[in-house]
């Protein structure tokens, strides 16, 4: 398996599919974790998020209610989040390339695509936390930084240091 211990990690698992919501608990079990939340919608997740404040957030896009990405958007932008910071692993089977740039554009960390498999969550699980990336935060977008590759690999047009030189005029 992996080196890691998880057993003093709080996760929370959002989906409205009791049988998804028991596999991906069950794989966390598997894992070590001992502090597991669970939650059948977006509304019981908010107050779990609240009162249980988990270090990380495995969630489905479609529920009824509050959607996965209306939950995020909330998590990420609301006054009463008790941690906008908090990872959050997308678990979904829209995975049309459209959904996966709205789930980024909503703050998701990472994208996991249904079926899921147990090697695919250790890996997200361990990206969130072995490889957290930094919060941006503008007009219209609080959460991790969009760019997956290092800025040294980039070859385009610095945009952001073009709009920082134009404000300081």
């Amino acid at each position: 398996m992996s080196g890691y211990r998880f057993d003093r990690l709080k996760i929370l698992v959002v989906d409205d599919n009791a049988h998804m919501r028991k596999l991906v608990v069950t794989i966390l079990q598997a894992f070590g974790a001992i502090q597991i939340f669970e939650a059948p919608d977006g509304e019981r997740a908010w107050i779990l998020l609240r009162d249980a404040n988990p270090d990380v957030v495995i969630l489905d896009w479609m529920m009824e209610g509050m959607s996965g990405l209306e939950f995020v958007k909330q998590v990420r932008t609301s006054p009463q989040t008790p941690n906008p910071f908090v990872p959050v692993i997308m678990l979904t089977g829209h995975t049309h390339i459209d959904h996966v740039r709205q789930a980024r554009d909503a703050g998701v960390n990472e994208f996991l695509a249904k079926p899921v498999s147990v090697k695919a969550i250790l890996t997200r699980l361990i990206s969130v936390i072995e490889h957290p990336r930094p919060y941006v935060r503008t007009k219209s977008y609080f959460g991790p930084c969009r760019r997956r590759r290092g800025a040294d690999e980039y070859r385009g047009p610095e945009r952001r240091a073009v709009a920082d030189a134009t404000a300081l005029e």
